[in-house]
């Protein structure tokens, strides 16, 4: 017998579709971008920024550089 295009279409509620979809989506940001890791306490943004910092040579006895430069870095380099 030869499949239909509407054979494969399955109803449902779209209610309950959003609903579902919506904490699924929501708990995958909590867990991966909310929370501090368990091995450093930070969270991933909190470490990229970190690291751009780091790669700019920013320490403690150098000079500054303005934020949005480390903004900048970030984002261009390390934002997904």
């Amino acid at each position: 017998m030869a499949e239909t295009p509407n054979s494969r279409v399955k109803e449902i509620n779209i209610s309950q579709e959003m609903r579902s979809s919506f904490l699924d989506y929501a708990m995958s940001v909590i867990v991966a971008r909310a929370l501090p890791d368990v091995r450093d306490g930070l969270k991933p943004v909190h470490r990229r920024i970190l690291y751009a910092m780091h790669d700019l040579g920013m320490h403690s006895d150098k000079a500054y550089k303005k934020s949005a430069r480390i903004v900048g870095e970030v984002i261009g380099k390390y934002h997904p």
